[in-house]
């Protein structure tokens, strides 16, 4: 039980800590130059996030060969940029990765 007490502790600590940023900030208290430099974030995190799922191994080791993540990054991100959808960015990556590792 007392495990459960801390995950759950845990989370709402998570929440509050990341919502309050979002609810008690305004966007009017930023000036046009701020929110021009915050705009670029998720740009700059985005490629820190998908970069080791699809280049490193399940022990931390940078693996190009025999890699159907790569390949399926390459095609999502063909098809992200040439549809600019999201979901069919995700469902054709998501299916040339099925495809490569169970065929």
């Amino acid at each position: 039980m007392n495990n459960w007490i801390l995950i759950l502790s845990c989370g709402l600590i998570t929440f509050f800590t990341r919502f309050s940023m979002i609810a008690l900030l305004k966007k009017e208290m930023f000036n046009n130059r701020v929110r021009e430099i915050l705009s670029y974030v998720p740009s700059a995190i985005f490629p820190a996030i998908i970069f080791p799922a699809v280049f490193l191994d399940d022990l931390g080791y940078f693996h190009l060969e025999n890699n159907p993540r790569i390949l399926a990054a390459l095609i999502a991100i063909l098809i992200g940029a040439t549809s600019k959808n999201i979901l069919a960015t995700i469902f054709s990556g998501l299916a040339v990765y099925w495809f490569l590792i169970f065929i």
